[in-house]
C-alpha cells in the first residue's frame, strides 16, 4: 500500500495577545480544525502542534515534527506573529516548508464588523515570515486563498504529496530486467550517476534469474491470480497464454518483493525462450505493479522507472508512456506502448488480449489494452543532461475521448492535446531535451509537479 503524505501542521499566533486578550487564543480552534479535517479528508495525515508565540516553542514543534518525520511543515498564522521567534527552527530544519494564507472569514467588505479583524489579520505575518525566508535563503512554497471558498487545501494537499514524493524519488530502489535496449541513449544513465546525483541504486539481473521464483509458483496461486483477473478485466486471451503470464508475473512480483525494490524496468528482447520456466514476458505484471504503486518503464529505463514510481505513489493514477504519433490536423499527440500500462487510469475495464510476439522466441504473452481517461492530465518527462545534470520537463495537456474505431480497442491509446499547438510543443520539447518515454499523471497537478521538481533538486522547466 502506497504510504501516505505527512504533514505538521504549525499554528502560528503572537504572545502579546495573550496577555491583553487571553480568550481569544480559544476562539481559533474550531478554524484549526477545519483547516486539519480538510487536509485529512485530502488524503492527508496531520500531526498538529500546539499554538506557537515564541521561539522556544517553535523549536519544540519543529523537533516534534521531525521525530514524527512528517513530510512537510504546513505553517499557518491564526494572527499576525513576530517572524523573530519562529525564524530560527524554521531555517535549520531541512523538512520543507508550506505557507498556508488563509482566514476564517471569506468576506472582509465595507459592512465587516470591525471584531473580525482580530480573526483575519495574519496575512501580514506571513509577509514578515516570508520576507524573512527570503533574506535567510530559505526555500518555501506559499498557498493562498479562504478555506472554503478556493482550492487552497487541495493546493496544500498537492503540496504534501509533491514533498512525498520527492522523498521516495531519492530513495528509489529499481531493478534492471536485461541489458538496456541497444543504442537506446537518451535514457541511459550510468548507475553511479544515479546513486550520487539522484539517489537511485539500480541493480541488473536477467530473466533467468527469475527462473527460481517461477518454479515456486503453486498452481492454486496461478487460480487465484486469475479469477482476479477476471473481475477486473475482460479477459479475452486463452486460458493458456493466461496462464503462462500469470505464472511468470506472480515470479516476478516475488522478486521485487525479495528484493524490496520501488520500481522496475525490462528489456523485452532479454526474454528470448519459448521454454518453461521463464518463457513470456510478464507485461502483465508490468501493468499490475504499476496499479499497485510500483514504478516501471520499458527498455531497461530504470531512470523514468524510478520517477513513475515516486509520481505513482504520490498522486496515483500515474503511468509509463510515449508519444508515438503526431496528429497534425487534429492537433494532437498520440500516446501509446507495446503493453503496459496502469489499469487505474483506464477509461473503461481493461482487455486481457493475447499479443503476437514476433521480436525473440519467447511465446506470446498477455497485456491490457485501453483507452486513458479523458481530462486534465500532466506529460512528465525526466530528462538526463550534460555533466551529471537532469531536467524535469512538466507539460499540462488535456486527454481527449477515445476513437470510436473497434479496430483500434487492441491498443494502449490516447490523444493528448498540449497547451501550445502541436509543431510548437514538439520543437520545444526536443529543444528541451526530453526523451521519448515520460509518465502521465492524470489530473490537473503540474503546479505540484513542479514543487515535486524543486524539492527534489531538479531543474523544471513547464511547456
Amino acid at each position: 500500500m502506497a504510504p501516505k503524505p505527512k504533514i505538521g501542521l504549525l499554528p502560528l499566533y503572537i504572545a502579546l495577545y495573550d496577555k491583553v486578550r487571553p480568550e481569544a487564543r480559544n476562539d481559533f480552534e474550531p478554524f484549526l480544525r477545519q483547516i486539519a479535517d480538510g487536509l485529512q479528508g485530502k488524503g492527508i495525515d496531520v500531526v498538529r502542534s500546539n499554538i506557537c508565540c515564541v521561539e522556544s516553542e517553535f523549536r519544540k514543534a519543529v523537533q516534534h515534527f521531525e521525530t514524527q518525520r512528517v513530510d512537510l511543515i504546513v505553517t499557518l498564522h491564526l494572527a499576525y506573529s513576530p517572524s523573530g521567534e519562529a525564524i530560527g527552527p524554521l531555517c535549520e530544519t531541512k523538512l520543507p516548508l508550506l505557507m498556508l494564507d488563509t482566514t476564517t472569514d471569506y468576506s472582509f467588505g465595507h459592512d465587516v464588523e470591525p471584531d473580525r479583524l482580530m480573526y483575519n489579520h495574519g496575512i501580514h505575518g506571513v509577509q514578515d515570515l516570508a520576507a524573512m525566508f527570503r533574506r535567510h535563503g530559505r526555500a518555501f512554497h506559499i498557498v493562498a486563498g479562504h478555506v472554503t471558498e478556493s482550492d487552497v487545501i487541495g493546493r496544500a494537499a498537492d503540496f504534501a504529496r509533491a514533498a512525498l514524493a520527492a522523498s521516495q524519488f531519492r530513495q528509489t530502489k529499481v531493478l534492471r530486467i536485461g541489458e538496456s535496449f541497444e543504442g537506446m541513449g537518451d535514457f541511459a544513465v550510468e548507475a553511479d550517476i544515479l546513486r550520487s546525483v539522484l539517489g537511485i541504486a539500480a541493480e541488473q539481473i536477467t530473466p533467468s534469474d527469475l527462473a527460481e521464483f517461477v518454479q515456486r509458483v503453486c498452481d492454486d496461486e496461478v487460480d487465484d491470480e486469475i479469477a482476479r483477473d477476471n473481475q477486473r478485466f475482460d479477459v479475452q486471451a486463452s486460458l493458456d497464454v493466461h496462464r503462462r503470464s500469470v505464472r511468470v508475473g506472480l515470479a516476478l512480483r516475488a522478486c521485487l518483493d525479495a528484493r524490496a525494490c520501488h520500481a522496475f524496468s525490462m528489456n523485452f528482447l532479454a526474454f528470448d525462450s519459448p521454454q518453461p520456466p521463464v518463457d513470456t514476458v510478464p507485461f502483465l505484471e508490468a501493468c499490475k505493479a504499476m496499479s499497485r504503486g510500483l514504478g516501471y518503464a520499458g527498455e531497461g529505463d530504470v531512470l523514468t522507472a524510478s520517477l513513475v514510481g515516486a509520481l505513482s505513489r504520490s498522486f496515483g493514477r500515474t503511468t509509463f508512456t510515449e508519444i508515438f504519433c503526431p496528429d497534425w490536423k487534429g492537433n494532437t499527440l498520440f500516446l501509446s506502448h507495446m503493453g503496459e500500462i496502469n489499469p487505474d487510469v483506464a477509461a473503461s475495464t481493461p482487455l486481457l488480449l493475447e499479443k503476437s510476439f514476433p521480436y525473440t522466441r519467447a511465446a506470446n504473452p498477455a497485456y491490457l489494452a485501453c483507452s486513458i481517461q479523458p481530462g486534465p492530465a500532466v506529460l512528465v518527462n525526466l530528462a538526463p543532461g550534460p555533466h551529471a545534470s537532469f531536467r524535469l520537463i512538466v507539460a499540462p495537456i488535456h486527454i481527449r475521448e477515445d476513437s470510436p474505431r473497434k479496430d483500434l480497442h487492441t491498443m494502449i491509446r490516447a490523444w493528448i492535446e498540449p497547451a501550445t499547438p502541436v509543431p510548437r510543443f514538439l520543437e520545444e520539447y526536443s529543444r528541451l531535451g526530453g526523451t521519448h518515454h515520460s509518465a502521465l499523471v492524470l489530473g490537473d497537478k503540474a503546479e505540484a509537479i513542479q514543487t515535486f521538481a524543486s524539492l527534489a533538486g531538479i531543474e523544471c522547466c513547464t511547456l
